[in-house]
């Protein structure tokens, strides 16, 4: 007897076939010679297909657990698991690799599951350094998302397990009337198993690259969580982790904490918010409660005109009711600000606050949202909120909107001589081709981009505008100098027609988070050349001009 069974051919054939299937590999090599010779066709096959099957792994489901409003994402993978599987669910993110049949092994009992737990963890003990080997890696199925993990088994041996597992059901009847050339065909696959195909190094790239956001995402927003939870926000640290981008589930209480619109200590907030909400609706019964007679009908039918046109492409920007509350705001502020008064282009930048502060109260698609179903108290919240941080706004770059607009005009000159020192052959085409700055960034100044590039883009860019000192001014300019240049090739070969139409419509319907960000390092890095020096913008130099 050993391990239960005894050794030879007699008592082979008198086990049923479920007492057959737990002999190990060793113990089929300990039978006597011969015999598995005595065995019939049946039994033979019985116990040599138990020896060439491979063992099947319990681990298939890999659990990523992620803080905030990220759910979790099950990342399925078949029986096998390489480094590069086990790497993705623990490795990279942190997370467990969980048995979807048993979460809570006892590793102390010796059962399957405990051992298989026991081996896992030694696996992983074993092979700790080796997971960022890319060699080792399993591809994406090119039939799946991008969330689910394939195992190296190949399709063949898929189907040959298959294969094997029917002829396992089938009864000791059914498999001696079995044709020989069903056992030699079956032989023959599990013998010569076929090549392991592998995908695309882009695809494994790109799989990686998305799980590396989702960890970015992680880190990012427990950073924000920390921050926010202070008793006194340390601005200057809440400013350096929102250049970056800030998460969207906390975008609108950080957006109003930069603009100066809730204070930084935390007890009193929630005192401020009520206090400004309910000024706002004074602001609002006073200017509209007296009836159409006390209102200023030319401001609001100019109003009325621009709301209309805006993000015209997005349903929500449609809605009567949302285009009812920003007339409000832009009359209200129109009327408190009577040096600038409404001036076109202002309509554009009251919409991210506005498309911000409604995205934290409303799950989904905020831009196909059903506004009947939000709250009146919310909108009238949203709608206050968004001329408070409006008019913050408005205050840093008011001579923008003044007569005459002079803060646009002088923008517009050190846009052309920061081109013309950043890219001289660019600035020299425009010129020789009669094109003025003034015919198409005035409205990169007057709208700050809006009508450029898209809302969701514009929104990760304000992120980076909030957290710069003067961004919505100073840093913009460079911005605007870095969008142009980007365009340099292009322009280059095209004569004043083209020049205007293409720099009307720009193409950058199809542009990524990853643009912005590129256009920002950009930025950034021209101020940082230019912005303390103003000389290499003026041409100038101080020393010519001082006495000898």
């Amino acid at each position: 007897m050993f391990g239960g069974f005894t050794l030879d051919s007699k008592s082979v054939r008198e086990e049923s076939p479920a007492q057959l299937s737990n002999i190990s590999s060793t113990q089929i090599a300990e039978l006597p010679s011969g015999s598995l010779a005595s065995l019939s066709e049946k039994e033979s096959y019985n116990l040599t297909h138990r020896k060439s099957v491979k063992p099947r792994r319990p681990w298939t489901l890999h659990a990523v657990s992620l803080p905030g409003r990220i759910t979790i994402e099950i990342l399925e993978s078949e029986n096998n698991l390489s480094h590069f599987g086990i790497g993705l669910a623990t490795g990279i993110l942190g997370a467990r690799v969980s048995n979807p049949n048993n979460d809570t092994v006892n590793k102390s009992k010796n059962t399957p599951q405990s051992r298989s737990f026991r081996r896992f963890e030694k696996f992983l003990a074993d092979t700790a350094g080796d997971w960022d080997e890319i060699t080792d890696a399993e591809r994406l199925s090119p039939s799946n998302s991008s969330n689910k993990l394939y195992s190296s088994q190949s399709n063949a041996d898929i189907e040959t397990e298959k294969k094997s597992e029917i002829v396992n059901e089938k009864s000791p009847e059914d498999i001696e009337n079995m044709p020989k050339k069903s056992f030699e065909a079956i032989h023959a696959s599990n013998s010569n198993p076929t090549p392991v195909s592998h995908k695309k190094p882009d695809e494994e790239a790109k799989m990686m690259g998305e799980i590396a956001k989702l960890n970015t995402m992680s880190i990012r927003y427990t950073k924000f969580k920390a921050l926010l939870e202070l008793p006194m926000i340390d601005l200057d640290n809440l400013k350096k982790s929102s250049w970056s981008g800030i998460p969207e589930e906390i975008r609108g209480t950080v957006w109003k904490l930069l603009m100066g619109y809730l204070p930084l200590n935390s007890d009193r907030r929630e005192a401020t918010l009520q206090r400004k909400r309910k000024e706002y609706e004074e602001f609002v019964a006073q200017s509209f409660g007296r009836g159409k007679a006390a209102l200023d009908e030319a401001l609001l039918h100019q109003i009325h005109i621009d709301v209309k046109r805006t993000n015209a492409n997005i349903p929500l920007y449609q809605n009567l009711v949302i285009r009812e509350a920003l007339e409000r705001i832009l009359y209200c502020w129109a009327i408190r600000h009577p040096a600038s008064g409404y001036v076109q282009g202002i309509n554009d930048l009251v919409v991210p606050f506005f498309h911000v502060f409604l995205s934290s109260g409303v799950t989904g698609n905020i831009e196909t949202c059903d506004v009947e179903k939000i709250s009146k108290d919310m909108l009238s919240n949203v709608e206050a909120d968004c001329f408070w941080c409006l008019t913050k706004l408005l205050d840093g770059i008011q001579d923008n909107y003044t007569f005459a607009q002079p803060g646009i005009q002088r923008q517009i000159g050190r846009l052309k001589e920061l081109t013309n020192r950043i890219d001289a052959p660019l600035y020299a085409h425009l010129t020789a081709q009669g094109v003025d700055f003034i015919q198409f960034a005035f409205r990169w100044m007057n709208c700050l981009l809006m009508r450029e590039i898209s809302l969701k883009n514009m929104i990760r860019l304000w992120d980076t505008y909030q957290a710069e000192n003067d961004g919505f001014s100073d840093f913009h300019l460079y911005v605007c100098a870095a969008f142009l240049v980007k365009w340099s090739d292009k322009l280059k070969k095209m004569e004043f027609q083209d020049i205007m139409m293409f720099l009307q419509s720009l193409p950058t319907s199809g542009w990524e988070e990853k643009d912005i960000e590129m256009l920002l390092a950009e930025a950034f890095m021209l101020k940082e050349l230019f912005h303390n020096s103003p000389s290499h913008l003026s041409g100038t130099n101080p020393s010519a001009t001082s006495p000898s």
